[in-house]
């Protein structure tokens, strides 16, 4: 019972990003101005809440559960910087004439990054349902403005409105609910060591995201108060982590 119920909230919070992302092409592409005026202020709280709760809570568990979190957590943290290196950097600079450079190239790196964030579904839902709703409540967040980057992206590679809209819908949101299905059945079965290291890398990837990922984007394009939604998201996480210790 309690495997079936972890599975379910997994998969709902995957659904979840999904649609989120959703919404993200839906207003980029009828609502241009306002989706990118407020992207940034998703980003900013999403980055602040995702930093919290990983350094507050994630990390910490991690460490309870596994000898190995240090440098799970390590490992984590630099393949996810890996990976962006490779795509963001290697093949685009490689490519940079072609059309894929601007469209699908981004789209590649985005997805993986997205089904990445399914697994992590996965694994903090199979830790605990607290550990899984605090890994998602930032992750679902910078949902939004990933649907808007990957629509831009393969918009500015040529493709018509439609075949972006749903390029991106692939890319950034079927592959969250995909990464957590075709995951958590692995996942489910391992003991708590393992699972206690798989948790640490998540907090690796977590920490990644938001301050290396996402507040980078925030001072690039400032707004009048994305400070403000930084710290909001820092308190809101506070908030839930605090009450429940």
């Amino acid at each position: 019972m309690q495997v079936s119920a972890s599975i379910t909230s997994a998969l709902t919070a995957g659904g979840l990003a999904c649609l989120v992302t959703l919404a993200g092409i839906y207003m980029m592409s009828y609502f241009e101005d306002w989706s990118r005026d407020n992207s940034t202020y998703f980003c900013s709280f999403a980055a602040g809440a995702l930093i919290t709760v990983s350094l507050l809570h994630i990390v910490p568990q991690s460490i309870s559960m596994s000898a190995m979190a240090p440098e799970c957590l390590l490992l984590g943290y630099m393949g996810m910087h890996m990976i962006t290196l490779f795509i963001s950097g290697y093949l685009c600079d490689r490519y940079p004439d072609k059309i894929y450079a601007f469209g699908l190239i981004p789209m590649i790196g985005i997805g993986l990054h997205s089904f990445i964030d399914g697994v992590i579904y996965a694994v903090a839902f199979s830790v605990s349902s607290f550990t899984g709703i605090l890994a998602c409540s930032g992750l679902i967040l910078h949902e939004f403005p990933e649907g808007v980057v990957t629509f831009v992206f393969l918009r500015k590679g040529g493709f018509s409105r439609a075949k972006a809209s749903t390029l991106a819908f692939l890319a950034a949101g079927l592959t969250t609910p995909l990464g957590t299905a075709v995951s958590y059945p692995f996942i489910s079965v391992i003991d708590d060591s393992l699972k206690g290291s798989l948790l640490a890398v998540s907090s690796g990837v977590l920490i990644y995201v938001g301050a290396t990922h996402l507040l980078p984007q925030t001072e690039k394009e400032p707004r009048r108060f994305s400070s403000f939604a930084m710290f909001l998201g820092v308190a809101v996480a506070c908030l839930i982590v605090l009450s429940h210790s």
